[in-house]
């Protein structure tokens, strides 16, 4: 296989091709269609009102006509596919380019300042990693993913996640197909009330009711053909159609009920059973992937089938808004033997939407993560290990950052090694350098590679306090946010999962008296209780923790220089604390008298 870019590339430049192509065919049979229009009425002039050849002969254009509107329909669905496909790999070169910022999709739903973490990680919003990784169609897989990334998973799981992984990378071709797949308007596949549809109680009765109903609409037409052929007069068809008049009347509301619960999950259905019917034919060899496609295994009919019978009967309810069909529809009884062949299906399949839409989700969120992870060959999928707490990584940089501009560093923690103080001055990469290692643990324990060479960790907690706002609405104070930040912090180190924390400029809104002692008390009661973490600060008496701690803890800093009165910043982390400041000298710098 070609290198990412080229393969896009060239994957690309043939969609456009293919693009072009039907756009064409397109167009030709919409050419085609309106010709064979026009001729057709100059035919209908010349046979009716020239009387030049039989009537017959127009059914000749009439064929063609419905031919060519069959024929441009499907024309025009492959184009849609074709620009689709075009938009997949503009897409993904866009996310090469780190130019996605705004054009997919944020998550923003998904971010909670009451989290511990994800609003501190850049994971949701515009320009998120969550932006960067999803490309699900569904709301079940964009939900599964957004969940992964929120939380920890057990090792055994994120292993067979990362096994699925690897195994759908190179899948170009079923991850291209699941981005173009679905009906003209995709939405995006809901699943709550799809669910809440297939569980609901059984509405109308069954056994008799049902058979009576088929007895009627089989009498009627009985009863009118003996009308017309029997010459039997009239009386015994106005009797059956009486009879279904006062039966439609018992059973409307019901029918009526059934009937309009169906089309609240309707628009969903094209989009399950495209997605589903991609699926089936798929092999897959780890034991998670496997599993999922297990799940779709069924008697009788396959899944996308079984759904696709439940949409030609919503199908055929469409008919009765057909102006030349609904005044027949109540004689039919059609509305009637709809809603019980759709409980009919809701009875028998109903049940099994929530594992077939949970199986499409997953399979989705793993497939995001397999994007990721074709689109950068060189990320590491993290080696999870039981004994924690452990962090362990090596050329460590941070994922939304380009590689040309990604400067990377080593970082450890584990039992001996529990806290580490990061000095420097402010934009010197400290809360970049947390940002990387939060991130990175996020996505790791999701199962995703990692932006490093290497990377070694337990399952952990994660606790960050690194974008604290006041709020004049709330009105609390930056230094009350903080503090309220802190204690969700500390709170996490009684879970059953070792905490890593993450505290930038910790408690810089109050005096230096208070913040030194309050920083000094929080955070060595964090790791007297087992956590692991990281601080930052520019206040150098903070730094004074690392002796009160011993030899669990170190001192390291980031450097800058002032060149040409400008900051310059290397990014590159060092031992001990930093030994000078260029504040003042910025200052002056910048013109203010110091």
């Amino acid at each position: 296989m070609l290198p990412v870019r080229e393969e896009y590339e060239s994957r690309l430049a043939k969609r456009r091709e293919s693009a072009a192509a039907a756009y064409a065919r397109k167009r030709l049979l919409s050419n085609a269609r309106l010709i064979v229009f026009g001729v057709g009425l100059i035919f209908v002039w010349l046979s009716l009102s020239r009387e030049l050849f039989s009537a017959w002969w127009l059914a000749l254009p009439v064929a063609l006509f419905v031919a060519l509107v069959l024929r441009h329909d499907s024309a025009r669905r492959n184009h849609l596919r074709a620009e689709r496909a075009v938009a997949h790999y503009e897409a993904g070169l866009a996310r090469l380019d780190y130019r996605f910022t705004g054009t997919g999709k944020s998550g923003e739903r998904y971010a909670s300042p009451e989290h511990p973490y994800t609003g501190h990680l850049d994971l949701f919003g515009s320009g998120s990693i969550y932006e960067l990784l999803c490309r699900a169609q569904t709301r079940a897989g964009e939900d599964r993913l957004a969940a992964w990334l929120s939380g920890p998973a057990a090792p055994d799981e994120i292993r067979a996640r990362q096994g699925a992984v690897k195994e759908l990378r190179d899948r170009l071709d079923l991850r291209e197909d699941m981005a173009v797949l679905g009906p003209e308007v995709v939405a995006g596949l809901h699943p709550d009330p799809l669910v809440e549809w297939g569980t609901a109680e059984r509405v109308l009765p069954g056994g008799p009711a049902r058979g009576l109903a088929m007895a009627l609409s089989a009498g009627m037409f009985g009863a009118l053909a003996a009308s017309i052929f029997g010459g039997i007069g009239l009386g015994p068809l106005f009797g059956v159609l009486a009879i279904q008049g006062v039966f439609g009347l018992i059973l409307r509301k019901r029918v009526s009920a059934v009937l309009h619960d169906v089309e609240r999950p309707a628009t969903d259905l094209g989009l399950l059973y495209a997605l589903l019917e991609r699926i089936e034919p798929e092999n897959f060899e780890s034991p998670m992937l496997a599993e999922l496609r297990a799940t779709l295994d069924t008697e009788g009919l396959p899944p996308s089938a079984q759904v696709a019978r439940l949409n030609r009967l919503i199908t055929l309810l469409d008919a009765r808004r057909n102006q030349m069909f609904a005044p027949l529809s109540p004689f039919l009884l059609w509305g009637t033997h709809l809603a019980y062949a759709i409980e009919t299906w809701r009875s028998h399949c109903g049940r099994r939407l929530a594992p077939w839409i949970e199986a499409v989700g997953t399979l989705e969120a793993l497939d995001d993560l397999a994007g990721h992870a074709f689109e950068h060959p060189d990320d590491a999928f993290p080696k999870i290990v039981d004994a924690g707490p452990y962090y362990d990584a090596h050329d460590l940089g941070h994922p939304l950052l380009p590689e040309q501009r990604c400067v990377r560093n080593d970082v450890r923690l584990d039992g001996e090694l529990s806290l580490i103080v990061i000095s420097g001055s402010n934009m010197s990469g400290k809360s970049t350098l947390l940002r990387s290692i939060g991130s990175s643990v996020a996505m790791g324990l999701a199962g995703a590679p990692v932006r490093a060479r290497d990377l070694t960790l337990s399952p952990l907690a994660l606790g960050a306090s690194l974008r604290i706002q006041d709020s004049i609405q709330d009105g609390t104070s930056r230094f009350y946010a903080e503090i309220t930040c802190l204690q969700r912090v500390v709170e996490l180190r009684e879970g059953p999962i070792p905490l890593l924390f993450m505290l930038d400029e910790i408690l810089q809104g109050t005096n230096s008296h208070d913040r030194r002692i309050g920083a000094s008390e929080v955070v060595a009661g964090l790791v007297e209780h087992g956590s692991i973490g990281l601080i930052t600060t520019h206040d150098l008496a903070l730094t004074e923790m690392v002796g009160r701690i011993g030899s669990r803890a170190r001192n390291v800093h980031f450097e800058d220089q002032l060149v040409d009165g400008k900051m310059v910043f290397d990014y590159t982390l060092r031992e001990g604390v930093v030994t000078h400041s260029n504040a003042l000298e910025l200052m002056r710098a910048v013109g203010l008298e110091v």
